[in-house]
């Protein structure tokens, strides 16, 4: 396989993981936000931002819905009282934990469809994409703030 049909195959796994969301779940930056700070604890708003790839003020927004729905919390940051750092509170690390637990669910379910070759061949690759998601990047910012 080359790497042409490689990338398709994967942005159709994207799909995949798009569609076992259910409506009016998290958006996937959200989800995606909330994983990071479980990941990592506290981080500053703005290394956030650059971790998931969207601008400052977009990271702000989000997180201004992240803590009204009472999923993160924001704090003073220890080094520099100006700086906000943003952690994650109860409340989001269960709903990222019942998130994960229903689209399991429907993931098991689509499994269960598939021959015991095909399930075990999909078992086998979790260790490459695991390599593969490794070696990702974290994008950095240029001096303006802005990720390259």
């Amino acid at each position: 396989m080359d790497s042409i049909e490689l990338a398709s195959a994967l942005e159709r796994l994207v799909r995949l993981f798009r569609l076992l969301t259910t409506a009016g779940d998290l958006s996937l930056t959200a989800a995606a936000t909330l994983a990071t700070l479980e990941r990592t604890g506290p981080r500053r708003l703005t290394e956030l931002a650059v971790q998931e790839g969207v601008t400052q003020p977009a990271m702000t927004q989000l997180v201004a819905r992240l803590h009204d729905a009472g999923l993160v919390a924001r704090s003073a940051d220890p080094a520099d009282g100006r700086v906000v750092r943003v952690g994650l509170t109860d409340v989001g690390r269960a709903a990222l934990a019942a998130r994960r637990e229903a689209r399991a669910d429907r993931l098991a379910a689509l499994l269960a469809t598939l021959d015991p070759a095909t399930r075990a061949a999909l078992e086998a690759a979790v260790p490459a994409i695991d390599a593969l998601t490794a070696r990702v990047p974290t994008p950095v910012p240029d001096r303006t703030g802005a990720t390259a």
